[in-house]
């Protein structure tokens, strides 16, 4: 074999050799761009496809070198590794899509998405003529025209995907809803996509009409297949946290053959492997696995050679006249043009607050993704005649993206206050609003508690809700040694996805036998940190989700003789610095084991008694929120009890005022006053909406004292499987006085800390509740 076999193109393995070297090259460039423009806050995507675009032939590919370097006989594979990275991107896109959401607000986004779309297309139709003479071009004006259509009304859904959740505004809901319009103008597109292909291919009716039956059979069939082997997967070795790399091979390869049939029948596969990923089953270890393995390897080596691929399609060298020049300059103004009409007219005919539709018109213009597929087949099927346009469209594409990209994140940090985390507490909620939560356990004890406490805050069954469940986990201190690696003992070799031990395995199988019988899919994650900071982990991923409340385990846990006995000191100090420092509510769990099979009220027939305990104040009202939504669920019967002085009108014994506090002593009598007003305001409405219409019990308690109230509370102790309480302040109450004399955790209140005590003889759980009070400065009392 002579040398130009070895390393010419007579070697079979060359191109693929060489096109690994370049690939891995524009992974380090653009990793690189991406950790120089990042306290610039620019996200992701921007720096990835710059990162193309300086390795194209706009800049370093002038140079002879590395233009013979990149444009080898390896050129011919970039497109075969750009289907394959729209496969499984638009997979990956699907498994994280919140499908439930899209469908509930398909009329919002359907609205967002057309109404851009429709004037996108009329600009197109508008500037076809002018632009076919222009380039140069011959054939079909319709076909241009519809070329035209998809550059300018495509909204790349990768893009807008990892910007929003770059810069931290995917859980919103104008992420979540410019997301969703996304996918839709990506729908729209793919479909003119077909019309370009079909319209080449000459196709007769019968047979497109076949086709097309054929591409949702497909579908369908690849559906059915992926549930019934997530099903059959999820049932063997449930002892496994995870499937085996060959147990994901063949998941991909039911995708990857669909994608390449389809591709062979002439159609895009973009839709159909975003509907195979959103409608793949997401409970059980299938769903689990595919999320993680994917999400690490599309984010950190898939997109970033994708819109790096992107970026170095584009040529500016090719804008070498007015003309030019003014025919890129008119696409990109006409795109945001009409994306700006459209999404803005669609704003105002939805009553979207118009600072916000200007950052949706601003997300919708970002491109990169059906667009350039268009013009790539257009070139290859010789829909598209001129070179000089799909020279002119290509720069004209990157360029937008790369000029509105980083004015997106301009605008988002400008508009921190309508993105930022904006909490609303459980007392100003409709119980038939999305309910977002974050359980957190340390360990499979308290899990089936938690998964039922998550159930029953549902609430009525057509209430959407987004739980997650964040297994804590301590990360020990190093210990220092003298013994190098491979001297260790195999049980002191662990890494990250070890922590945890047996323990994943249980709240796993909890977790899934949860989905299997309710079909709400509780998100996962998991922490390892030290005690130290993970509360500061806590906070910001409850931030990050637009969490409403936390809901933490009590380091208590309860023996068999019914005794509460202490776990590790860590696990309070915790619980006490999120009730300081989170922005949204704050339960903790106080989990009596006997109670935690029954109020998991997913599968079960019995009837759950639950108690709400109102003594008045903030944290009061924020328990009495939580309480309606208990309340709706039909195997919850909630009652509120609520605690009133036996004599209101009484004298004040005891009060010495000198001159000095009297101004003190008033505001707290007027705060009180104040207080009180809220509070039967609340009840008010409460008692008028549930209790009247038989939903909900109400009782009234006459107390004189503290004494009386515990007296009260033992009375009950029998009476039901849950009471919740507000956690209250260190204010004087008389009724509680006398109630903190044995107080052992502050954290939980003066009645939360009763109804915990070892010496109170409760068969029930307790939950105690903390409204997020925005004064809060860290020296909270607790």
């Amino acid at each position: 074999m002579d040398e130009d076999d070895c390393f010419g193109k007579g070697e079979v393995f060359n191109p693929v050799l060489a096109m690994g070297t370049q690939v891995s090259c524009l992974l380090v460039i653009s990793h690189f761009f991406q950790l120089l423009l990042k306290p610039f806050g620019q996200p992701a995507p921007v720096a990835q496809i710059l990162a193309g675009f300086v390795l194209g032939p706009s800049c370093l590919s002038q140079i002879a070198n590395v233009k013979s370097f990149f444009f080898s006989s390896s050129a011919d594979y970039y497109e075969t590794m750009a289907l394959y990275a729209r496969i499984i991107i638009m997979f990956l896109i699907g498994l994280e899509t919140d499908f439930p959401y899209l469908l509930r607000k398909l009329r919002i986004a359907g609205t967002i998405a057309c109404g851009s779309c429709f004037i996108c297309t009329v600009f197109a139709a508008a500037v076809t003529s002018f632009i076919f003479t222009e380039t140069g071009a011959h054939g079909s004006h319709f076909i241009m025209a519809l070329t035209l259509s998809i550059i300018l009304s495509n909204t790349a859904s990768p893009f807008v995907t990892r910007l929003a959740h770059d810069l931290k505004f995917a859980n919103t809901d104008i992420g979540r809803l410019a997301i969703s319009s996304s996918l839709i103008s990506d729908a729209y597109a793919v479909l003119l996509l077909i019309i370009i292909t079909r319209d080449k291919q000459e196709y007769g009716f019968k047979n497109s009409i076949f086709l097309g039956i054929l591409y949702f059979v497909v579908i369908i069939v690849v559906i059915v297949v992926n549930r019934h082997v997530a099903n059959w997967l999820n049932r063997r070795n449930r002892s496994q946290k995870y499937l085996k790399n060959t147990e994901i091979f063949i998941l991909l390869a039911i995708l990857f053959v669909a994608a390449t049939t389809l591709e062979t029948l002439g159609f895009s596969s973009i839709i159909a492997c975003f509907l195979i990923g959103a409608l793949f089953p997401r409970g059980g270890k299938t769903g689990r696995t595919l999320l993680i393995k994917l999400s690490y390897s599309v984010h950190n080596f898939v997109l970033p050679i994708y819109f790096g691929y992107s970026g170095f399609k584009s040529d500016l060298t090719h804008i070498n006249s007015l003309t030019n020049f003014s025919i890129v300059a008119i696409i990109i103004l006409l795109s945001i043009g009409g994306k700006v009409t459209g999404t803005l007219a669609a704003c105002f005919h939805l009553k979207i607050p118009l600072n916000e539709g200007v950052l949706l018109a601003f997300l919708m213009n970002l491109k990169g993704h059906v667009d350039l597929l268009a013009l790539t087949i257009g070139v290859e099927n010789k829909a598209v005649s001129s070179q000089v346009f799909y020279n002119l469209m290509m720069a004209a594409v990157v360029i937008n993206s790369l000029i509105w990209g980083p004015v997106i994140a301009f605008m988002v940090r400008r508009e921190s206050d309508i993105l930022g985390y904006k909490h609303v507490a459980f007392e100003f909620q409709s119980p038939e609003s999305e309910l977002k939560l974050l359980a957190c356990v340390h360990g499979p004890r308290p899990v089936a508690t938690m998964i039922g406490l998550i159930a029953t805050c549902k609430g009525s069954d057509n209430v959407a809700i987004t739980p997650y469940l964040m297994h804590l986990i301590e990360l020990p201190e190093k210990t220092k040694t003298t013994l190098l690696y491979h001297q260790k003992e195999e049980d002191e070799l662990s890494d990250d996805d070890n922590y945890g031990g047996n323990d994943v395995v249980e709240i796993n199988e909890a977790v899934d036998i949860f989905a299997a019988e309710t079909g709400v899919v509780i998100h996962q994650l998991k922490i390892v940190s030290p005690f130290a900071s993970m509360y500061d982990d806590v906070c910001e991923f409850a931030e990050d989700a637009r969490a409403s409340i936390i809901i933490l385990p009590f380091h208590k846990h309860q023996r068999i003789d019914g005794k509460l006995e202490s776990g590790k000191e860590g696990i309070r100090a915790t619980n006490q610095k999120v009730l300081r420092h989170a922005k949204c509510s704050v339960a903790i769990l106080v989990d009596r084991g006997l109670t935690a099979g029954t109020l998991h009220v997913s599968g079960s027939g019995m009837l759950q008694h639950v108690a709400m305990l109102f003594f008045g104040g903030p944290d009061d009202r924020e328990a009495l929120g939580l309480s309606k939504r208990l309340g709706m669920h039909h195997h919850v019967n909630l009652t509120v009890i609520r605690f009133l002085e036996k004599s209101e009108g009484g004298e004040n014994i005891g009060v010495n005022i000198t001159q000095k506090d009297e101004d003190v002593f008033m505001m707290a009598i007027s705060n009180h006053e104040l207080q009180n007003d809220a509070d039967n305001m609340v009840l008010t409405d409460f008692f008028n909406r549930y209790v009247t219409s038989g939903e909900v019990g109400y009782v009234e308690k006459h107390v004189a004292h503290g004494g009386e109230t515990a007296s009260a509370l033992r009375d009950m102790a029998d009476m039901y499987s849950m009471f919740i309480v507000g956690k209250g302040n260190k204010g004087h109450s008389t009724l509680t006085t006398g109630m903190s004399d044995w107080e052992e955790c502050p954290e939980l209140g003066k009645v939360g800390d009763f109804l915990a005590s070892s010496a109170f003889e409760l068969s029930g759980s307790v939950l105690v509740i903390q409204q997020h009070r925005p004064s809060n400065n860290g020296d909270d009392d607790l």
